[in-house]
């Protein structure tokens, strides 16, 4: 019998976080995915290995007995895994100039330096708040290693020569008008106040394309860039606004409506490539920001602030060619 270690080890997580949700978090998978590797899993040994005739999934004695497996091989890859990042700490060294605009800096930048104080400490790194257009510019002159920003997926920024880009975090738009105008359609959304962004931001890149779609023209457009300047307005039942699906969903007195906008909004961190100290502590500092993203969303939805369960998986950045499927598998992905 030939058993799949990563499935053994996707049993060990299920059996570990008490189900299929909290091992998919963990994984960094869909509940679904999860599922269906326990489902090849069983198939493989042909038995059950999980008894879900009660009112929370239970592993069976067949179960408990491959779990048990996936743990040994689960901690042999954790000592492995230490070994090799004591071996390389001290190769990753010298100093780190990261930009982010202020809403990063205050969600992931101090779990950032924590980590990376951890995981690398001779890395060091310095953050500094920038807006998008100034940060690009002082990449390219090279003042800043790394640089966060919020991005339109459908508009994305170019990336100047020798950079790279990792999404952090992506998230549906959503309209949403004052509670008192009910649900509108967008013909009736023309001629009315909005709460829209500077150009060169994500939202308003956003609004633009959805107002060109729609024939929406604003009677008035207040331009709000910072969330704490959005909610205020917002909060003031000024105008309608394009809002990434997260801060929709915590605001109160708004309605949030179905009217399709187009993209996403996407968090990017473009660092520096190349060879030496520099581009080695540029890809520390982009890992950690990765890691406090995640932490960041998971706290998000343990704390119930999210809207449903918070997906963390590997996102494509617009940059990124395509994937190619697998050679014999067809159909969507």
């Amino acid at each position: 019998m030939d058993l799949d270690p990563r499935r053994l080890l996707v049993l060990h997580a299920i059996a570990h976080h008490g189900g299929l949700a909290p091992a998919a978090r963990a994984l960094g998978h869909t509940r679904s995915a999860v599922s269906q590797q326990l489902a090849s899993l069983e198939r493989e040994v042909g038995l059950a290995l999980v008894d879900r005739s009660g009112p929370r999934l239970e592993l069976t004695a067949a179960g408990r007995l491959l779990a048990a497996a996936g743990e040994r091989i689960a901690h042999e890859l954790t000592s492995a895994a230490q070994q090799l990042g004591t071996a390389n700490r001290g190769l990753v060294q010298g100093p780190v100039e990261i930009g982010a605009p202020s809403g990063v800096l205050a969600r992931i930048a101090v779990p950032a330096l924590r980590l990376l104080e951890r995981w690398f400490p001779q890395v060091e790194p310095r953050f500094t708040e920038t807006s998008p257009p100034e940060g690009l510019r002082r990449l390219r002159l090279g003042e800043l290693d790394v640089l966060v920003v919020v991005d339109d997926r459908d508009t994305a920024l170019p990336l100047p020569p020798a950079v790279r880009a990792q999404v952090l975090s992506e998230d549906e738009y959503r309209v949403v008008v004052p509670a008192a105008w009910g649900m509108p359609t967008a013909a009736e959304l023309s001629g009315r106040p909005w709460i829209s962004a500077p150009a060169h931001s994500a939202r308003g890149r956003a609004f633009a394309r959805f107002a060109a779609a729609h024939g929406v023209t604003p009677s008035v457009e207040h331009l709000a860039d910072h969330v704490i300047a959005v909610k205020a307005l917002l909060a003031g039942q000024v105008g309608a606004a394009v809002l990434p699906a997260y801060l929709a969903a915590r605001l109160d007195q708004v309605t949030v409506t179905g009217l399709p906008v187009t993209g996403s909004q996407i968090t990017r961190t473009l660092y520096r490539t190349g060879h030496g100290d520099g581009a080695t502590a540029a890809k520390a500092a982009v890992d950690a920001l990765q890691q406090a993203a995640r932490d960041h969303a998971e706290a998000l939805t343990l704390a119930d602030q999210g809207s449903g369960d918070i997906i963390i998986r590997p996102l494509r950045d617009p940059a990124d060619p395509p994937p190619t499927a697998p050679r014999g598998l067809t159909g969507p992905r």
